[in-house]
């Protein structure tokens, strides 16, 4: 069954612990999330406050995934940038589908239902996001329309003597 997405929805409780177990699932395991495992709820909870201040600043947008139990299954952030030369795209933050979900289509899923949303938004052009070498990623994101356009080698420390690439990707919506 499809995920059913929203752009802003109400932070219930249940949206804000459903985005903290997502995100400490993912980290768990393995997802390129900010995080290595092992990870719990407690230390990812002030990145996620973050989260929430942008959004109640007006500089972040939650797009949220709900499977069929109305629980968060996948989650993105759309962040727009506050320099008056780039405000014609916008980061897209902390991508993430639920272990239990990946392998269904949810990841693209997740990503065409973001793009809909940036086209939705007035005056954004592209889509931006990084993501963590070693790991395939780029090859996914490619897979959905994304072109790289940068890489910064060793710039991600995953641990010590484990330094992976930071990789540039763009989705222009024109």
């Amino acid at each position: 069954m499809a995920l059913t997405f929203a752009l802003d929805p109400a932070v219930t409780p249940e949206v804000r612990d459903g985005l903290l177990d997502l995100w400490t699932d993912v980290s768990n395991a393995g997802g390129a999330v900010g995080f290595v495992p092992p990870v719990d709820r407690e230390a990812i909870r002030p990145e996620l406050v973050k989260h929430f201040v942008a959004m109640a600043e007006c500089r972040a947008r939650l797009l949220a995934g709900f499977d069929e139990e109305g629980h968060v299954a996948a989650a993105a952030f759309l962040t727009f940038n506050t320099h008056r030369l780039m405000t014609h795209w916008l980061w897209l933050y902390t991508v993430m589908v639920h272990p239990k979900h990946q392998g269904k289509g949810y990841g693209r899923d997740l990503l065409a239902a973001a793009a809909d949303a940036a086209r939705s938004l007035d005056g954004i052009e592209a889509i931006r996001l990084t993501c963590r070498g070693g790991n395939g990623l780029e090859r996914f994101y490619g897979s959905c329309g994304y072109k790289e356009v940068g890489r910064i080698p060793d710039a991600i420390r995953v641990a010590p003597g484990d330094d992976r690439e930071d990789i540039f990707m763009l989705l222009s919506l024109t």
